[in-house]
C-alpha cells in the first residue's frame, strides 16, 4: 500500500492512502500541538487493534457476543535499549466462555498481522528518487532473478521475462502497480492482489502455482484489463473526454440513430441483431455510451473483425459494456497466446453456466489420472487435511471442451464451492481450476460459500450465473453431488506441439465454435505497447441477459448524472422533476448513487453510501413534503445498512416530522428532549432540514466538472494515462 505523507503546519503531518486521511502530531514537550497522536502511537494502537479484529472474527465465527470482552496491550520498555520491547496483550473474557473456546480466542490473537509482521522483521529500503509518482513496479518481486528462465505450459516467454516486460509496460503508462497481499495457504496454490496505487479502484487478482506464475498471472489481467478499459466500465470519463477526438479508441466510429430512433444500418450485422434485437424492440437511443454521456455525438461504436470471413463489423461500445463484463478479454506475450487464453476462458464459463443450469453431473477424475500431477494431489491433500473434503471432475462434457472443475466442500458450514478452469491442457485446466478455489481466500473465507440446493429456480435464475462469474460465490444443486455421472470421464487433450502451438491451439478452439454454428468477432489492441486482444461469441459468451440493453442498461445514468452532481442548484421544478423521473425508474430503492450515475465516491462520505432511497428522501425534505419524506424515513430505518450517524440522524427525523405532521402535536413541547437525546448538533439538522435552511445534509456541493470528487478524479486521471498513449500510438503511425 502507498502511503503519501504531506507536511503540514509546525510538526502536524497528514498521511494519505486509499480512501483515508490520517493526522499526527507531537506532544507540547516536543515542540508539536498536540492535536493528534503521534506516529509511534499509531504503530503502538495498530497492533492492539489488529489483535481485536481477529479476536471480532473467531467470535462472529461461532456466535460469541462480544459486548463483555475486553482487550488490553501494554508495552514494556527495556531501561537499556528502548528499541527493544514487549508488547503485552491482555484479554478479559466472560466466565461462560468454554475453555476451548478461550484457548480458541488466544491462538486468533497470536494470528495478528501486525504480530506476524513485527515478528519477521520487516526490511526498509531508504532511498532518493526524482519523482515519487515515478516510480513503478521497480520492488513487485525483489527476488526475481533476471537470469533465471522458467517455462510454462500455455506462456510464449519465460515468466521471468514476460514480468519483466509487462512491469515495463506498466511503469511506462506511468501505472505505479503495488502488491497489496499474497495467499498461500495450501502447497503449489499461490494467489496475490495487485492495484494501482494511485488508483486503488483498478486492481486484479492473480494465481499459479508458484509465485512467478501467479505474478504473471496478475499483470497480464491487468494490462489486459488496460487495454480493454474495463477498469473504468460503466463510470463518468469527464467532459473532457467526452469531447475529444476519440473516447474509447482512436479507431471508434459515431453513428447517429435514425428518425425515431431506429438502429443505425451501420452498426452490428444480420446475425447479432437477430440475437441482441429478436422482438425488434431494440432502439439506437439505448445504446448511447454511458462513459462520455455525449448523445449528440451518437452511438459510440468499436470494430471488431468477423472470423467467419474477415469482415468487419461495428459493436456499441453501450453493448459489449452491458452483456460482456470481463469475459473474452485477455493479453499474451504473442496474439496466439492472448487468443488461447481468451477462448479458454469463454469455454470455462460457457460450460459452467451449461452444466450449473443444465444441473449437470460430472464424472470424477479417476485417482490413476489425478496421480500423474503430484503438484495438484499436493494441494488437495492440504485442502483436505484442514478438514476440507475436495471433488475433482472432469467437465468437458464427454470431451467436448477443454474444461475441469474442482469443488470444494465445507461440513463446518455447509457450503460448497464448484471451481472452473479451462485450457487446452488438461494439466492447466486442472491447475487453473484448483488455483482458481483459493485465489484470495483463507480458510476462514471458505465459512461464507453458499449451502446447495434441490431448488432448481435457485440455480437457473440470471443472477446466479453472474455470482458465479464474479467470485463463485453463486449457489450449486445438490444434484450435482450425485454418483451417477451424465457423462463418462475422457481423459482429453486439445494441445499442439511445436513452435506454433499456441496458433494451432487457437484455431483449433476457433474450430468447436465453428461447428457449435457460433459467429465470432475478435479485436486486437497493440495500443498501449502490449499485446491483448477481446472476442465476443454472440449467444454463447455473454454474462448479462441480451433484455438488459432494454431494460436495465447502465446508461439509465444519463437521465439522472447531470442534475444529481448539480443537486444542490436545482430549483423546485427541477428537483419535482428529479424526483419523479426516480420514482419512475425500475431500479431497486436501495440500489446506491454509484452505481446509477457511474461516479465513484469516497466510501466513507454520505455520498458514498447514498441509495436512491434516502436521496429521493432528501429531495422531499428540500420540497417540504413531508408526508412522503416521512414514508422514506420509515423504509430507511427498517432497512438501514448505512452508518450509525446517519442512522441517529434518521431517528430524529422520524421523530421531529411525527410531532410536525400531527396537528395535536407541537415540536417546541419536544425540542427540549429531542435535543437530550440526539444531541444539539443532529437536532439542528433535523430542524434545519425540514424548516427549509438545511439543503440535503451531509452531502457535499458539487458539479460535472467532478469537483471534490479526489477518488473518481483519481480514475480519470488513470485513464487519461490510457487516452494520451493511444493518442501517441495513432499519430506515430
Amino acid at each position: 500500500m502507498e502511503i503519501k505523507v504531506n507536511y503540514l503546519d509546525n510538526l502536524r503531518l497528514e498521511a494519505k492512502f486509499d480512501d483515508f486521511t490520517v493526522i499526527a502530531d507531537q506532544p507540547i514537550r516536543y515542540k508539536g500541538d498536540g492535536s493528534a497522536p503521534g506516529p509511534f502511537d499509531y504503530f503502538l494502537a495498530s497492533s492492539a487493534m489488529c489483535a481485536a479484529y481477529f479476536v471480532k472474527v473467531y467470535c462472529l465465527a461461532r456466535n460469541i457476543p462480544t459486548d463483555n470482552i475486553r482487550l488490553s496491550q501494554n508495552n514494556i520498555v527495556d531501561p537499556e535499549n528502548r528499541y527493544k520491547q514487549i508488547f503485552k496483550i491482555q484479554v478479559e473474557l466472560p466466565a461462560d466462555i468454554s475453555e476451548k473456546d478461550r484457548q480458541g480466542i488466544l491462538r486468533s490473537i497470536d494470528r495478528c498481522t501486525v504480530k506476524k509482521v513485527v515478528q519477521t522483521g520487516p526490511e526498509f529500503v531508504i532511498e532518493d528518487v526524482e519523482s515519487i509518482d515515478a516510480d513503478a513496479q521497480a520492488l513487485l518481486m525483489p527476488n526475481l532473478a533476471s537470469e533465471t528462465s522458467t517455462f510454462i505450459p500455455g506462456k510464449d516467454l519465460p515468466l521471468e521475462e514476460t514480468i519483466a516486460n509487462m512491469s515495463g509496460i506498466l511503469a511506462g503508462l506511468g501505472m505505479k502497480i503495488e502488491i497489496a497481499s499474497w495467499r498461500n495457504i495450501v502447497p503449489n496454490v499461490w494467489s496475490l492482489h495487485i492495484r494501482d496505487a494511485q488508483s486503488p479502484m483498478c486492481f486484479t487478482n492473480g494465481k499459479g502455482s508458484t509465485k512467478e506464475s501467479a505474478l504473471a498471472s496478475a499483470l497480464g489481467e491487468f494490462i489486459e484489463r488496460l487495454n480493454c478499459n474495463f477498469f473504468y466500465n460503466d463510470q463518468f470519463w469527464g467532459e473532457d473526454i467526452a469531447n475529444a477526438e476519440f473516447v474509447h479508441f482512436p479507431d471508434e466510429k459515431w453513428f447517429q440513430p435514425g428518425p425515431n430512433g431506429e438502429l443505425p444500418k451501420e452498426i452490428l450485422d444480420d446475425y447479432t441483431r437477430e440475437i441482441y434485437d429478436p422482438e425488434n424492440e431494440l432502439l439506437g437511443t439505448h445504446l448511447y455510451d454511458t462513459n462520455s454521456g455525449n448523445t449528440e455525438r451518437g452511438i459510440c461504436s468499436l470494430p471488431f473483425v468477423r472470423q467467419s470471413d474477415g469482415e468487419t463489423v461495428y459493436f456499441p461500445s453501450n453493448l459489449i459494456e452491458n452483456l460482456y463484463l470481463s469475459n473474452g478479454m485477455s493479453a499474451g506475450n504473442t496474439l496466439a497466446e492472448a487468443q488461447v487464453q481468451c477462448l479458454s476462458e469463454i469455454f470455462e464459463r460457457a460450460v459452467k453456466r451449461e452444466i450449473l443450469e443444465g444441473e449437470i453431473t460430472l464424472p470424477d477424475v479417476p485417482q490413476e489420472v489425478l496421480a500423474k500431477y503430484p503438484g495438484i494431489v499436493e494441494g488437495i491433500k492440504g485442502l483436505e487435511e484442514q478438514g476440507f473434503p475436495v471433488l475433482v471432475k472432469d467437465a468437458s462434457l464427454g470431451g467436448q471442451f477443454p474444461v475441469m472443475c474442482v469443488t470444494l466442500m465445507n461440513p463446518r458450514t455447509g457450503g460448497v464451492f464448484a471451481s472452473f478452469g479451462a485450457h487446452p491442457k488438461l494439466e492447466v485446466a486442472l491447475e487453473r481450476s484448483l488455483t482458481e478455489l483459493l485465489q484470495g481466500r483463507s480458510f476462514e473465507g471458505l465459512n461464507d460459500l453458499p449451502r446447495p440446493t434441490f431448488s432448481s429456480n435457485a440455480v437457473t435464475e440470471p443472477n446466479n450465473f453472474v455470482e458465479h462469474f464474479i467470485d463463485s460465490s453463486g449457489v450449486v444443486s445438490w444434484r450435482f453431488f450425485s454418483s451417477k455421472s451424465d457423462y463418462e470421464f475422457v481423459e482429453w487433450d486439445f494441445t499442439s506441439q511445436g513452435e506454433n502451438a499456441n496458433a494451432d491451439e487457437a484455431a483449433t478452439m476457433f474450430g468447436i465454435l465453428e461447428e457449435m454454428g457460433k459467429e465470432v468477432y475478435m479485436a486486437v489492441y497493440q495500443h498501449l505497447g502490449a499485446t491483448a486482444c477481446r472476442i465476443l461469441v454472440p449467444d454463447y459468451s455473454e454474462i448479462y441477459l441480451v433484455e438488459d440493453l432494454i431494460w436495465d442498461n447502465t446508461n439509465k445514468a444519463l437521465s439522472f448524472r447531470e442534475d444529481i452532481l448539480n443537486l444542490h442548484r436545482l430549483d423546485d421544478d427541477q428537483l419535482e422533476a428529479l424526483v419523479e423521473r426516480l420514482e419512475d425508474v425500475e431500479v431497486d430503492d436501495y440500489t446506491d448513487i454509484v452505481t446509477l450515475i457511474g461516479i465513484e465516491f469516497d466510501d466513507n462520505t454520505v455520498w458514498g453510501q447514498l441509495t436512491i432511497l434516502e436521496l429521493k428522501l432528501l429531495i422531499y425534505l428540500a420540497l417540504q413534503n413531508f408526508e412522503e419524506a416521512k414514508e422514506l424515513v420509515e423504509q430507511f430505518l427498517q432497512y438501514n445498512t448505512n452508518t450509525v450517524e446517519r442512522g441517529l440522524f434518521y431517528q430524529c427525523m422520524d421523530v421531529v416530522l411525527e410531532v410536525m405532521l400531527d396537528d395535536d402535536m407541537d415540536i417546541e413541547d419536544y425540542e427540549t428532549n429531542f435535543r437530550r437525546m440526539f444531541g444539539d448538533e443532529r437536532m439542528d439538522a433535523v430542524m434545519g432540514s425540514v424548516e427549509g435552511s438545511v439543503r440535503f445534509y451531509g452531502l457535499t456541493e458539487t458539479n460535472m466538472q467532478l469537483e471534490g470528487l479526489d477518488r473518481h478524479l483519481r480514475l480519470i486521471d488513470s485513464y487519461k494515462k490510457l487516452h494520451t498513449a493511444r493518442g501517441n500510438m495513432t499519430a506515430v503511425s
